[in-house]
């Protein structure tokens, strides 16, 4: 059952949010070479603390940590640890809080000091995938058509969408019905209806869409060991605009994405 929020808690969804948003800017700012991924996993959680939430992710089916550091070929879910990040690499960073009993949950993928070209390309059509994705959530259109927008801008530019893993509704839980896949077919799924709140979340590969779990249980790679990058938006859908809800505190109350 898709679950439809009030405004209100729109509002307290908005809240769990921003402070997701806010702590992944300061992660941002702190990539550079040599930083581990366990330090900025203790940094995300020291500042979720501080805002007043919790670590959405930490204990959440036995997950050990705050944050996840997806590094290179790893697409998702890659635990932090002693790993040193070095120049070239990129690294998702894929962060949820709980707030008043809301969630929060949002990803970037950033670049560590100067990255290759095509490195540089998959970080920017990864990103404008999503957008292209938000663009699609509005009151009337069909899930798949978000979907399919994703689907549509990563394949022509070469990428691909990972089948196995897909975004969520979200609210009072971490994942709420609907399942929103990066790919399927336009016009198909459930109708979008105010009320309605997704996170968003393409992960592309530079290769093939397959992908395999490390004996860690956790880390999810590229099968054939190629880049992959992930961006994230919790959004919602209202009766004019989608608004995107993870937006850093600098950023106002939401931001609408207005028709192409």
């Amino acid at each position: 059952m898709i679950i439809l929020k009030t405004s209100r808690e729109i509002e307290l969804l908005r809240e769990s949010n921003r402070i997701v948003a806010d702590v992944l800017a300061t992660l941002r700012n702190l990539i550079q070479p040599g930083i581990t991924t366990k330090e900025l996993d203790q940094i995300a959680e020291d500042l979720i603390l501080k805002k007043g939430a919790v670590p959405a992710f930490k204990g959440y089916m036995g997950y050990p940590a705050a944050l996840c550091t997806s590094v290179n070929e790893e697409v998702i879910h890659g635990v932090p640890g002693p790993r040193q990040l070095k120049p070239g690499d990129i690294v998702s960073l894929d962060l949820g809080v709980k707030l008043g009993g809301y969630y929060g949950d949002a990803t970037i993928t950033v670049p560590v000091g100067e990255v290759s070209k095509e490195a540089e390309r998959l970080l920017r059509v990864t990103e404008m995938a999503l957008y292209e994705g938000i663009k699609m959530a509005r009151v009337g259109n069909r899930l798949y058509d978000i979907s399919y927008a994703i689907q549509s801008l990563v394949e022509s530019n070469g990428f691909s969408v990972v089948r196995d893993f897909v975004g969520h509704g979200i609210g009072k839980n971490l994942h709420e019905e609907p399942q929103i896949p990066n790919f399927g077919r336009p016009g198909h799924g459930p109708r979008l209806k105010e009320g309605m709140v997704l996170a968003l979340e393409p992960m592309v590969n530079e290769g093939g869409w397959q992908v395999r779990i490390l004996p860690d249980g956790w880390t999810v790679v590229t099968a054939d060991g190629k880049l992959s990058a992930h961006f994230e938006h919790t959004i919602a859908v209202t009766d004019t605009d989608p608004e995107i809800l993870s937006l850093p505190s600098s950023s106002g109350e939401g931001q609408k994405i207005l028709r192409s």
